[in-house]
């Protein structure tokens, strides 16, 4: 047996980790041991032991990690509403495709008042984020203005202009005019056929540093002019990382590190590289659910962090703002998603990030709200629909 299974199967069998579901804990909440930067990944993630109880506590402890407890009840909310949301949550569902979360966490005023880790949930195990990456790289891309490597009016700057490492002259017509606000909300107006993006995948070599962009751009269908139709892709927060690359010193990927997620407290977490060799932007991050926390406590902060402004402010306010109709009620600011669900006839604004498999930033601007879920599931499961009304309801009553 695999030392990291093991270890995990001595855990996962220890009566003392959680409590029943119809009960609230203070206690401990459950860890995986001897953790370490090569466990954490979407495939070793799959081999982590379902809890014997979930645990739920009102009450989170104050691990010295850049966020505020609080408690439930006394420091807002409907303690009643959020424990039966959570019991819910804890039974098993009658669809296996579905119901498999696996943390929900609520924070409140800048308070973290709530905490629960179920089935494959710890609370240092970094979860994978699925798409929440492009959200990511989006914020990312705004600390680089911050610290002056770029500056909002760039936004608007054709991407090329900053990839000095590739040649314009045999793109397509029309890719000389994408910009990073295209790119950012998913119109870009790029378009390969999946046939055509496996045959370039199969000469790797071709795709290093900015031969990922080269590949996109010069063999796209022709690009029309802006405006153009919103399509969900790679290739567009690959073309956002890749400038990133470009305008800092030294790497994306340091940059992230250091100048990123380190000046927000965060050092535990995995970020899988591309085919490029820069950090996949798509989709590839694992964040643990108390850091997503601080992600959404960023928006509400308008982009300040311990006090100090972090992002810009205007920066934020783009990224999480309806600038692309996506489908639907679903709109699209920078990697970032916006509805408006409605309770008791009042449409609240909720901003979010989203991943497959029922990864959620909620974010509820109005209510000084944000609610973290992460889950194994196959596909979005019901959580995207049903969780912003359950917080609604449970902040509002």
């Amino acid at each position: 047996m695999k030392p990291f299974v093991s270890a995990l199967l001595l855990f996962a069998l220890s009566p003392l980790h959680g409590s029943p579901p119809s009960e609230a804990s203070s206690g401990l909440a459950p860890e995986i041991t001897d953790l370490n930067a090569k466990d954490v990944s979407y495939a070793r993630e799959k081999e982590i032991p379902y809890l014997p109880h979930p645990f739920i506590t009102p009450s989170p402890r104050d691990l010295k990690d850049g966020i505020t407890p609080g408690r439930l009840g006394p420091d807002g909310g409907n303690k009643e509403l959020i424990l039966q949301f959570a019991n819910q949550i804890s039974k098993k569902s009658s669809d296996p495709k579905i119901g498999n979360t696996d943390s929900f966490l609520i924070s409140y005023q800048g308070k973290l008042i709530f905490e629960s880790y179920f089935r494959r949930g710890r609370q240092n195990y970094p979860h994978y984020q699925m798409s929440i990456t492009k959200s990511y790289t989006a914020f990312a891309l705004g600390r680089a203005i911050q610290l002056g490597h770029l500056t909002m009016e760039d936004l608007n700057t054709p991407v090329i202009q900053f990839l000095k490492q590739t040649d314009p002259t045999t793109m397509v017509k029309g890719a000389d005019q994408i910009t990073l606000e295209q790119a950012m909300t998913m119109r870009s107006g790029i378009r390969l056929s999946q046939e055509k993006i496996k045959l370039l995948r199969s000469t790797p070599a071709r795709l290093k540093g900015q031969g990922q962009i080269q590949a996109y751009l010069q063999h796209s269908k022709p690009i029309p002019p802006a405006p153009r139709a919103f399509k969900y892709q790679a290739s567009d927060p690959a073309i956002t990382i890749q400038v990133l690359d470009a305008v800092v010193p030294g790497s994306a990927k340091a940059f992230i590190q250091t100048e990123f997620l380190a000046k927000m407290g965060i050092t535990n977490y995995h970020w899988q590289d591309d085919i490029s060799g820069l950090p996949k932007s798509a989709a590839g991050s694992s964040f643990r659910s108390r850091d997503m926390i601080k992600f959404g406590q960023l928006v509400l902060n308008n982009g300040k962090w311990n006090g100090q402004q972090f992002i810009p402010a205007d920066f934020v306010e783009l990224a999480t703002s309806p600038l692309a109709q996506a489908y639907g009620e679903n709109h699209y600011g920078f990697f970032w998603w916006v509805t408006h669900p409605e309770v008791n006839g009042k449409k609240y604004i909720c901003k979010a990030g989203r991943g497959a498999g029922g990864q959620f930033i909620f974010m509820f601007p109005e209510l000084d709200l944000v609610a973290v879920i992460t889950a194994h599931n196959q596909g979005m499961g019901k959580m995207l629909e049903d969780a912003p009304l359950k917080m609604i309801r449970a902040f509002t009553q």
